[in-house]
């Protein structure tokens, strides 16, 4: 209780400059009625290169800070405009769950992602999470999960779910 009552007092902690008037801020919200995206955001994830990516039931978009552009991998079309769920990855690849699999993305080449070993369960791809010190969780639908780490994928559920 102490420490609270002496951050409170710390002027290094103030949330907000207290010199400046709450109307010398700046805000920005980007609303559906201004042409931002339609749909639900299931996702959102920020690559290393400062870009944020939102998965969306219409599509992958990517946003620069200032508008959302729909996102077209070089030479080719996304294979689902289900996007379920996207993850940066501290190597800078965009990992992208979608309704046709998983697929992963490094600012120039965009694939599907098979694994060196393990195998691959054809379903959708609800959940994303990267595991500290390497190696990725994914959760499919229906069929449980998987752990992905040097190419390697450990499925986790039962058999009749590959």
């Amino acid at each position: 209780m102490i420490a609270g009552i002496l951050l409170a007092y710390c002027a290094c902690a103030s949330a907000l400059d207290p010199s400046l008037d709450i109307s010398q801020y700046a805000h920005t919200s980007w609303k559906i009625r201004d042409g931002f995206f339609k749909g639900t955001i299931r996702s959102i994830a920020q690559t290393s290169d400062g870009l944020i990516w939102l998965a969306t039931e219409f599509g992958l978009l990517r946003f620069d800070g200032v508008k959302a552009i729909p996102f077209q991998p070089p030479g080719q079309a996304l294979p689902s405009n289900d996007v379920v769920n996207v993850l940066g990855s501290s190597d800078g690849t965009l990992w992208i769950g979608t309704a046709a699999g998983l697929y992963r993305f490094d600012g120039i080449k965009f694939e599907p992602y098979r694994p060196r070993e393990g195998r691959y369960p054809n379903a959708t791809v609800y959940a994303l999470k990267a595991q500290p010190g390497g190696g990725l969780w994914i959760g499919w639908q229906q069929t449980g999960a998987s752990f992905l780490k040097d190419g390697v994928l450990t499925n986790y559920g039962g058999p009749e779910a590959l």
